[in-house]
């Protein structure tokens, strides 16, 4: 299968029941999609997992999907879903990360190398910090800063309303800059 075809034709590809386009499809969002996971459940092998059953959902609803040209958009929307839905009752069954215990931010002083980034650092401090918020706040600025959604789009996410969103995400960085300052 060459890699050249366009999602369009791709999705065409997939709707006529063609493996290899499903594969193509695969290797182009796979990382996109375990990332956004990740963020979200803070567990690696879960991540994994929501994001087999969110291209397993995306492939089976295929018919559904109105413009193949937003299929990214469409699939990373299945993924937030998801991640938050098994965030939540993780959440209810009260199962605690080893990371929310043991959270422990790498010492930055060990690091000698001539060439070491600062700009790297400081952003790997703010995502580091960002581990330390509260859920809700955490979620909130992962899907804002990281995730580029809107107060509307996260409203919808998080089934809150639109002034609770833009609240929430006010708090939340105003959170994240206090933890900046005491911590580094």
């Amino acid at each position: 299968m060459p890699t050249t075809l366009n999602i369009e034709q791709l999705i065409q590809l997939c709707i006529s029941g063609n493996q290899s386009a499903q594969l193509e499809i695969y290797n182009r969002y796979y990382k996109a999609m375990y990332n956004t996971s990740v963020r979200i459940v803070k567990d690696s092998f879960e991540a994994e997992d929501i994001m087999q059953d969110s291209f397993l959902k995306a492939f089976t609803k295929l018919d559904t999907l109105k413009e193949a040209s937003m299929f990214g958009a469409w699939l990373k929307r299945i993924v937030i879903n998801k991640s938050i839905y098994h965030y939540n009752k993780n959440l209810k069954k009260n199962e605690t990360s080893i990371d929310d215990v043991l959270y422990k931010v790498e010492d930055i002083s060990t690091n000698n190398d001539s060439d070491f980034n600062y700009t790297n650092l400081k952003a790997q401090q703010v995502i580091n910090t960002m581990r330390l918020l509260k859920d809700s706040y955490r979620i909130a600025l992962t899907l804002n800063l990281i995730e580029g959604y809107d107060y509307e789009e996260i409203s919808d996410i998080m089934n809150i309303s639109n002034a609770n969103s833009r609240t929430l995400i006010s708090r939340a960085k105003e959170s994240l800059r206090n933890k900046l300052q005491v911590t580094y």
